[in-house]
């Protein structure tokens, strides 16, 4: 059995998800990708994933803000890190950089822009990973 950390991300961009999936295979984790909201969410409900990375701006608008919240309503997925990479810099709940002005809004772990600096998305993954698994101890 696999002892590597599994991530999925969800962006449009191919581009874009083709370097981040560079940088997170090279850290060794197991990354797959989805290029749209509806087949993200078909593989976080069939699959066992650690850590989601998520774009806001997908399709007809901010779909990632949609398939956040259909998350946290799955039992299975709820507690799921959401590491939010995105490259809009202010819209309805946040106001980039800082907290969000309505915190349950926008159901996420950690926000970062786009483009993201390897180390500090390398930083984001491992800090959102780390506290899940202390969660995890703590729960049993």
């Amino acid at each position: 059995m696999s002892t590597l950390k599994k991530l999925l991300i969800i962006d449009d961009d191919p581009d874009y998800v083709g370097g981040i999936q560079a940088i997170l295979d090279s850290a060794g984790y197991d990354v797959e990708a989805e290029y749209n909201p509806k087949a993200g969410l078909q593989a976080l409900l069939t699959k066992r994933y650690d850590l989601l990375l998520l774009d806001i701006m997908m399709g007809r608008g901010a779909e990632g803000i949609m398939l956040a919240r259909k998350m946290r309503k799955e039992p299975r997925l709820k507690d799921m890190p959401v590491l939010i990479i995105t490259g809009i810099r202010e819209q309805i709940a946040f106001l980039f950089p800082g907290e969000p002005m309505r915190p349950h809004f926008f159901p996420v772990d950690e926000l970062v822009e786009k483009p993201v600096e390897p180390q500090v998305l390398l930083d984001k993954v491992s800090a959102l990973l780390q506290a899940a698994e202390a969660r995890k101890v703590r729960a049993a």
